[in-house]
């Protein structure tokens, strides 16, 4: 299994996926820890503008964690098999390690006032905070 993480040049989520300049593939074994890392560099923009998703479709990655997203990129990325955990934040490897012991859920919608394909760099801040599960 393959997760990818839009990061922040300090490892942390970026709060919108419009904004990041990479990826981290994160690759699991079968025992469901951490065997790799490799960075993708974005094409810039959010994923619905971009081939992003079919990038990292493959690449074999079929999770995106992801702190801000619309809907048009959560589609781009379905639409590629890849399946969209929203509200995600902090830092990404401890993200995917709760993720993968089944800590992280989706938190819905994250970016619904990115309707428009335009980037918004100020437009509005996103802070959630993903359910951890006990």
């Amino acid at each position: 299994m393959k997760i990818a993480v839009p990061v922040s040049k300090d490892n942390k989520i970026e709060n919108h996926i419009g904004d990041t300049e990479s990826y981290y593939v994160f690759t699991i074994s079968d025992k469901k820890e951490i065997e790799r890392v490799t960075a993708v560099k974005s094409p810039g923009g959010c994923g619905c503008n971009s081939d992003i998703a079919s990038t990292l479709a493959s690449d074999g990655v079929s999770i995106v964690l992801a702190a801000g997203i619309g809907g048009g990129s959560t589609k781009a990325f379905n639409n590629s098999g890849i399946s969209v955990i929203r509200g995600c934040e902090g830092d990404a490897t401890e993200s995917v390690k709760l993720y993968l012991k089944g800590s992280l859920i989706d938190k819905g919608s994250s970016c619904e006032n990115h309707q428009t394909h335009h980037h918004h760099k100020d437009h509005h801040s996103i802070h959630h905070t993903p359910e951890i599960v006990s």
